[in-house]
Formats: structure tokens, sequence, C-alpha cells
């Protein structure tokens, strides 16, 4: 099956390789893949306000055509914009010709022409500068003191994941930079969530390096896939043996969280990343803290609504967060591991009775460590008839 946002950025390639643009603009982009279609855009824009200008100092007003095209162009350049972001391609619009589009919005008219408004500020016409430029895809290492090129390979609710090449050790790493435009409390937890990962090191966690304030950006190690990708691509062949290290090896890394008094708080098959050295061979990451409580300290940074992908339906509260909550998540992430569907099997089994008794509806009933989750999970062997392959 094709994939939708290719073929939108497939279409919006030939849409703009249709259109013409002049020397006077494509000098100022030198974006091999979409270069052409921001001098495109950059053209149309100054036709439009330098025509606006004109008529501000003039009759006041704009011809209707003119208006219907400005504010097509307007919504154009959205939803343009927002296909390549959906594709990893981030890109910002200078903040002068943003303000103007934003001040003549209200203004145009799409029916008979548009009244310029009589304190209407003439536009900086922006001629020997790009005005459209991906956003801060590229990344300056202290020896090379040379840009190198970002790929984004990941984005959730606070950040995008990027990832480059280090030119000196050819090795590759992963950015970890936060979203424009979060508020103080969701910056604060970004930052919380370096913190804390700095603190911790152990193979079973990710590994972060250095925080870059001006950027609001973070180094990591660069992992392969995730827990839900990895599994789902391999479902039918993985073997018993493979999906019980994969499971320990995770169940270990959050016990190492809870022994240095760390509760995740956001445990799912996103936030398992996997580094994968051959067909069976993988290493288990834990990563996203951005949720996480410190249990040796008084005050850890909570929210009125609970987030998390596995919410207990038991907690009432995430100020009372504790190991036994933590562990009705472990039951869906188990689940998934041995049977590869996102939903908790029948209790019967080996395997069943462990993953239920982590989600019991009776907190009493649940393994009360992590620990003791660990030694049954050690304790399981496959008989021939449920083993995978």
């Amino acid at each position: 099956m094709a994939d939708p946002v290719a073929l939108m950025v497939t279409d919006l390639r030939e849409k703009y390789e249709a259109m013409p643009s002049s020397p006077k603009f494509s000098r100022l982009y030198d974006d091999a893949d979409w270069g052409h279609m921001f001098a495109v855009l950059h053209k149309r824009l100054n036709q439009h306000f330098s025509d606006i200008n004109g008529r501000a100092k003039s009759t006041r007003y704009y011809w209707a055509d003119n208006s219907r095209d400005l504010l097509a162009l307007i919504d154009e350049i959205e939803i343009d914009l927002h296909t390549l972001k959906r594709s990893g391609v981030e890109v910002e619009v200078d903040a002068r010709y943003q303000e103007a589009l934003d001040r003549c919005r209200p203004w145009l008219s799409p029916v008979r022409g548009s009244t310029v408004p009589e304190d209407f500020e003439p536009i900086e016409l922006i001629e020997y500068q790009p005005v459209f430029t991906r956003a801060a895809m590229s990344v300056k290492l202290k020896k090379e003191q040379q840009p190198v090129s970002l790929k984004m390979v990941g984005s959730g609710s606070y950040a995008h994941v990027y990832s480059y090449v280090d030119p000196d050790y050819d090795i590759q790493f992963a950015v970890k930079r936060a979203k424009r435009g979060l508020d103080e409390r969701d910056l604060l937890r970004f930052k919380q969530e370096f913190e804390v990962m700095k603190k911790l090191s152990f193979p079973y966690v990710v590994e972060v390096y250095k925080y870059n304030d001006d950027l609001n950006e973070y180094r990591m190690e660069y992992c392969d896939t995730t827990l839900r990708e990895y599994i789902r691509k391999r479902n039918a062949t993985l073997k018993f043996g493979t999906r019980k290290r994969i499971a320990l090896q995770f169940l270990y890394g959050v016990n190492y969280l809870h022994v240095n008094q760390y509760l995740h708080r956001d445990i799912s098959l996103q936030n398992i990343l996997l580094k994968v050295y051959g067909e069976s061979a993988v290493l288990v990451k834990l990563s996203d803290f951005g949720l996480v409580k410190d249990l040796s300290k008084d005050f850890t940074l909570t929210q009125t609504a609970m987030k998390g992908t596995h919410r207990d339906p038991l907690l009432a509260s995430f100020k009372e967060y504790a190991v036994v909550n933590e562990m009705y998540s472990i039951a869906w992430v188990l689940a998934y591991i041995f049977t590869g569907k996102e939903k908790l099997p029948p209790s019967d089994g080996e395997i069943g009775q462990i993953i239920h008794k982590c989600a019991s509806h009776d907190l009493s009933q649940r393994y009360q460590t992590v620990l003791a989750l660990i030694a049954d999970v050690e304790k399981v062997v496959a008989s021939p008839a449920k083993a995978t392959a």
C-alpha cells in the first residue's frame, strides 16, 4: 500500500515544478529539494506586497482578483508547509513576512476587492535573503565547526528527534529538540527529563550527553527502532527465547529506575527503543522520561490531568503514583512482547498469569516489586506447542 504522505509530497513537488520562478529569487535558495518551491512562494509574496504598498499610497483599494489570489496563497502556504512537516521537513517563515500576512488577512475580501486600512504600515520587502528556511536543520560540532545535516526520525508531544552522523568518529547520534512554543511548565519538564537521564548509567537506559540551552536540545545515543516497530515487523517469526530476552532487558531497566528512586510513569511501546545488531541480537533502551517521578524528593512536578499511554484505572491521582501502578503499564508491554498484540492475553498459561498479576484489579495482588516479576519471568520455559518459531 502506498504511503499517503509520500504521495502528497510527490504531488507537492510536481505542483511547484510547473510554476515559474526567476533567477532573482532562485539564487536565494540552495535547498536542492525544496528551493524552487520556496523561490516561487517568495516571488508571489513579493508581488502582492509590492502592489499593496503601492495601493496604500494611492487609492487604498486592492483589486478583487488580487485579494482572492492572496487569500488563496496564504491558505496554500499553510497547507503546503504542513504537508512538508508531516514528511519530516519543518519550514520557518521569516517573522517579518509572517507578521505581514497576519496583518493583511483580516481586511482582505474575496468578493469585491479590499480596502487597505488608513493606518496600514508599508511592508518591508525582502529581496536579498531567504524568506523560507528549514527550521534549524543542522547542528554545529565543536571540533569541526561545520554544520552537519539533521534528519528527523521522530516526533512527540514536546519534542522532535533528529539523527546525524558525527564526521569525526563516523558514529550516528540523535538530537532531541524541544518544540517551539512550549509553555514554561512543559519546557521545565523537558529539561528535567535530561537532568534525570544524565544521572542514570545502565545498559538498558538511553544515554544522554549534553544540553544546549540556546536551542533547548540535548544529544543522546541513537537507537534503530521502537519496540512496537521491531516486533510488528517480525512477529510471525520471532522465537520465544528472543521475546524472553527482550522482556527481561526491559524489566532490568525498569528495576534499575526503581532502585534509584525513579518511577517512569509513561512506559509504552513507543518509549522503549532498541539498538539492533542482528536478526535476534538487540539491546533494549528505556527513553522519554518527561513524566518521571523522583521518589527521593518531596516535590515532583505533576499535572492535574494524568498523562501516560497506559493509565492504571485504579489510580485516582498522579501524585499517588507508585510501583504497583507502574505494573499496569508493564503488563501491556509484556503482553505485546510475548504475543505481538496490543491487548492483554487470557490469564491461562505461565505468561498469561504473570501479565494478569501485573494488571490485577486488586492492588494488593499485583507484583509489589519488579524484582519479584523478574524472578517469575526468568522461570518461564516455552513448551514446543507455545514456541513461536
